[in-house]
């Protein structure tokens, strides 16, 4: 993305007559799936107001098991995505795990992303800033929302102007996580938008054993709550079949059922405004 057109959609991110939407499946199955899963979306949320980025993952690192589907790797999945973005007319996010991979994954995406569990990763962070890419922090399982300030902190120290910080639930053991609503203002006081990840907040991780389980019926409730809490943007994994999906099913939201959550979501930050 030009430098003009990156100002252009971090002023979107920023405005506040709307919240944004990041959303795609976990992991990139196919170029089909994804150029399904972001004309949908983009067409849902061009009708209700709703600035909209796609998301998707070029390899899940940290799966259960080391059987599970990872996705297609760095060098397919970036072509994938560059593809989305130029055929889709959206702008993209995608996770990086590496230095050479954040770098890599400028030249074709907008958004990069620190996954929760590198979220202190100092190296990683600043290199992903020094970029020029928008870099979103993903708050880490095993920090406080407090803690978060020091992240943002290093990644600022680097040059960072332009980053989001993303609340995902917090460990509560026993394969289960926890939603405090109090990290959504907590972690506003850092002058950064706050995201609020409702599908992997309802994920229950290891839960299916070899595989994390999920509870996709309580991402809809927990993603309104943190609208009111103050959320600037909701983060949504979607899937045509969730239950088919190759990573993270049991937490994604019906593709299907998109248009109707989102104009429930829309209704609530009208209601706040």
């Amino acid at each position: 993305m030009t430098k003009p057109a990156l100002a252009d959609l971090w002023k979107q991110l920023r405005d506040r007559r709307s919240f944004f939407l990041i959303a795609g499946p976990c992991v990139i199955e196919s170029e089909a799936l994804c150029l399904r899963v972001a004309r949908r979306l983009k067409l849902v949320c061009s009708r209700l107001g709703i600035p909209f980025v796609f998301k998707a993952s070029f390899d899940k690192a940290n799966r259960t098991s080391s059987a599970s589907y990872r996705g297609p790797g760095v060098e397919e999945g970036l072509l994938i995505l560059s593809r989305v973005r130029a055929r889709v007319g959206v702008p993209v996010l995608t996770d990086v795990h590496t230095e050479e991979q954040a770098v890599l994954a400028s030249f074709h995406v907008d958004i990069l992303q620190i996954p929760a569990f590198l979220c202190r990763q100092t190296d990683l962070i600043q290199t992903a800033v020094r970029t020029g890419a928008i870099v979103n922090v993903k708050k880490g399982q095993f920090l406080s929302p407090q803690e978060m300030g020091q992240v943002l902190a290093k990644a600022r120290e680097a040059g960072g102007r332009r980053l989001l910080v993303t609340e995902r639930g917090t460990t509560f053991g026993y394969n289960n996580l926890v939603a405090d609503m109090r990290a959504i203002p907590i972690m506003k006081a850092f002058k950064a938008p706050v995201i609020f990840d409702a599908t992997h907040s309802v994920q229950l991780p290891g839960g299916g054993g070899d595989t994390s389980a999920g509870q996709r019926e309580f991402a809809p409730i927990l993603a309104r709550a943190a609208l009111a809490a103050g959320a600037d943007g909701l983060f949504v994994e979607t899937h045509p079949q969730p239950d088919k999906a190759l990573s993270d099913g049991p937490n994604m939201i019906p593709l299907a059922d998109m248009p109707s959550v989102l104009a429930s979501w829309k209704r609530v930050h009208q209601a706040l405004r």
